[in-house]
């Protein structure tokens, strides 16, 4: 199943180019150094809104955000277990509540990640 044969000469189709040709035949390079943990959109998205508000509850994070229940479950779950985000669960009367919050590690982590973009900008636009 590895070949792809055309209709026509039944040889095997040339293999599609990878990713990694794009980065200068450097695959290791290929995440230019990023922080994986936050470099994923939803990911991003959870720790930018979380960082420029005290704390957000479930709710509140995914309708900013966009993202469904499902979605925003799992990664803030990998945030949180990366040590980025801090979630506390209770009640409200008898409904449960989710509140998420920027851990310290978490907004360093931004920090080092948004200068890091920076860096890379300045790189490719040529302003040093």
């Amino acid at each position: 199943m590895g070949k792809r044969a055309t209709a026509r000469s039944g040889k095997a189709a040339p293999a599609a180019p990878r990713l990694s040709a794009v980065a200068g035949n450097a695959a290791p390079r290929a995440s230019l150094g990023l922080d994986r943990l936050i470099h994923e959109r939803m990911r991003l998205a959870i720790v930018s809104a979380l960082a420029v508000n005290e704390s957000l509850s479930f709710i509140e994070l995914r309708d900013l955000i966009g993202a469904t229940d499902g979605n925003l479950s799992v990664h803030a779950r990998k945030l949180e277990e990366g040590g980025y985000v801090d979630c506390q669960k209770s009640f409200e009367g008898r409904v449960p509540r989710t509140d998420y919050r920027l851990t310290r590690q978490g907004r360093e982590a931004l920090e080092r990640y948004l200068a890091h973009m920076e860096g890379i900008i300045q790189a490719v636009s040529g302003k040093r």
